[in-house]
C-alpha cells in the first residue's frame, strides 16, 4: 500500500468505498466477482480498498474498537491481541511511554487508555500514517528504532519494542536476524526502562538480559515473551501470566506467578508411585517460564517426575483442565490396545512428555473403535515410560 492509497482511504470517499466493499462476499468462488466490482468502481485504489476491508473483518476477532481503522492484513496478523496488549499497558499505566516499533498503532491504542503521555515511531511511513489515523491521541513519527537521536529525544520514557519475527512469510528464530536485531536493541536501550516483545522459545539466558522475562498465554495458547528491564521488574527474573478472555459465557480472569513465589521440592521419581486422582498439565506459559514447581505449590499439586511438567493432585485448579486417572499401564501397545478396547475407548486425546512417542502414530496403532471418549497421558517416571488411561479432559470453572 502506498501513501496516496492511505490518503484516499482516510478521505470520506475512501471510507465510503471501504464500507461498501465490506458488504461484498470475498469467500470462495465469490471472491473474483467481488474484486471485479471494486476494481470497476474504484480503479485507482481498488487493491487498497479490498485490503483494508478484509483486514477489518479479520481484526474484529483480535482487536477491539477498530471498526474504522486503516491497516493491512499483514499488520493485523502481526498485531498483539488486545487482551495481551492491555495487560502490558496496565503494567505501564501512568508512565511516559514511547513505542519504537508502533506499526499501525495496536499497542498505542491500549496505552492511551491508561497513560496521558504516549508516543510512537516506525520505520515505515505508510504504517506511521495509519497509526496517526488510528490513534490520534498519540504522537507518531517516522524513525529507525535504533536511531540514537530518537532514543535521546524520549529518554524520559519507558521504551516498548516489538522486533519483526517474520520475513517473506517465514518465522525468524535467530535473535540477531530480527528487525531490528534483538541484541542491538538491548544494547541501544541499556540503562533505560524497556519492555521488548520476543518469541517465547528463545534461549533467554543466552541473551545477556538481566531483567525479567514474562511469558504470556491467552486462552491456553502461548502468545509471547516480554523482556522487562531490571528497573521495571521488582526483582522478578521469571513471570508467567495466564489470561483467559471469558469465552462462551465464562468469567474472564488472569493468573500471574513468578520465581519469587514458593515452590515444591523436587522429589525423587518413583516409577511405581501411583498418580493422585487427577493429572494436570500446566499452561504453556508456566512451562516455558520454568515455573512448574511454583504453580504446583500454589495449587497443592506434585510432580509425577521432577523432570517432567505433568502434575498430579486431588483436584484440578479452578479455571484449568485435567484428566481423572482410571489406571496406569506400561507402554506395550498390545496391552494398551486391549485395555482401551475393554474400556470401550472411542475418541482418544494423547499427551506425551519425556517419551519419544508420536501421538498420531500411537493413536493409529491403538485403533480405538468404541464410543467412550478417553485420554492417554504418556510420560516418564524415573527411568521408564508409562501411560495413564484417563477420562476425557475435564474443564473446571473459576
Amino acid at each position: 500500500m502506498y501513501d496516496d492509497d492511505v490518503a484516499f482511504i482516510l478521505s470520506p470517499h475512501g471510507e465510503q468505498a471501504v464500507s461498501w466493499t465490506q458488504t461484498l462476499d470475498f469467500s470462495g468462488r465469490a471472491r473474483v466477482a467481488s474484486a471485479a466490482k471494486v476494481r470497476e468502481k474504484y480503479p485507482d485504489h481498488f487493491t487498497a480498498v479490498i485490503e483494508v476491508a478484509t483486514a477489518r473483518a479479520k481484526a474484529s476477532l483480535k482487536l477491539r474498537d477498530c471498526e474504522d481503522w486503516v491497516f493491512t492484513t499483514e499488520a493485523v496478523e502481526q498485531a498483539t491481541p488486545w487482551r495481551v496488549a492491555r495487560h502490558r499497558a496496565e503494567r505501564l499505566a501512568g508512565r511516559v511511554v514511547h513505542d519504537l516499533t508502533c506499526s499501525v498503532g495496536t499497542e498505542l491504542a491500549e496505552l492511551v487508555r491508561v497513560s496521558e503521555n504516549v508516543s510512537g515511531s516506525d520505520l515505515d511511513p505508510v504504517r506511521v500514517a495509519m497509526a496517526r489515523a488510528n490513534v490520534p491521541q498519540a504522537t507518531v513519527e517516522v524513525s529507525d528504532a535504533l536511531d540514537p537521536a530518537t532514543i535521546r529525544a524520549h529518554s524520559n520514557a519507558v521504551f516498548l519494542a516489538d522486533p519483526a519475527r517474520r520475513a517473506s512469510g517465514r518465522r525468524i528464530s535467530d535473535p540477531a536476524a530480527l528487525l531490528p536485531p534483538l541484541p542491538d536493541l538491548l544494547a541501544a536501550l541499556e540503562g533505560y526502562g524497556y519492555a521488548i516483545k520476543c518469541a517465547p522459545g528463545l534461549d533467554f539466558d543466552a541473551l545477556g538480559h538481566t531483567g525479567e522475562v514474562e511469558v504470556t498465554s491467552l486462552d491456553g495458547g502461548v502468545r509471547e515473551a516480554c523482556l522487562w528491564s531490571t528497573a521495571l521488574s521488582d526483582g522478578v527474573r521469571r513471570r508467567a501470566t495466564i489470561l483467559h478472555s471469558g469465552k462462551h459465557g465464562a468469567t474472564a480472569w488472569t493468573e500471574t506467578i513468578t520465581d519469587l513465589d514458593p515452590q515444591i521440592d523436587a522429589a525423587e521419581p518413583d516409577a511405581h508411585a501411583p498418580a493422585d486422582r487427577f493429572i494436570v498439565e500446566p499452561d504453556g506459559a508456566i512451562v516455558r517460564s520454568g515455573l512448574v514447581r511454583h504453580w504446583a505449590h500454589r495449587h497443592g499439586l506434585r510432580q509425577l517426575d521432577p523432570r517432567i511438567a505433568h502434575l498430579t493432585g486431588a483436584q484440578i485448579p479452578a479455571g484449568y483442565s485435567g484428566f481423572e486417572v482410571l489406571e496406569q499401564s506400561s507402554l506395550d501397545v498390545k496391552k494398551l490396545r486391549s485395555r482401551l478396547r475393554a474400556l470401550d475407548c472411542g475418541s482418544l486425546e494423547i499427551l506425551v512428555r519425556g517419551v519419544d512417542k508420536d501421538p498420531d502414530v500411537l493413536r493409529k496403532k491403538l485403533a480405538p473403535k468404541g464410543s467412550r471418549p478417553l485420554a492417554l497421558v504418556v510420560t516418564r517416571l524415573a527411568d521408564r515410560g508409562v501411560a495413564f488411561i484417563c477420562e476425557a479432559r475435564r474443564h473446571t470453572t473459576d
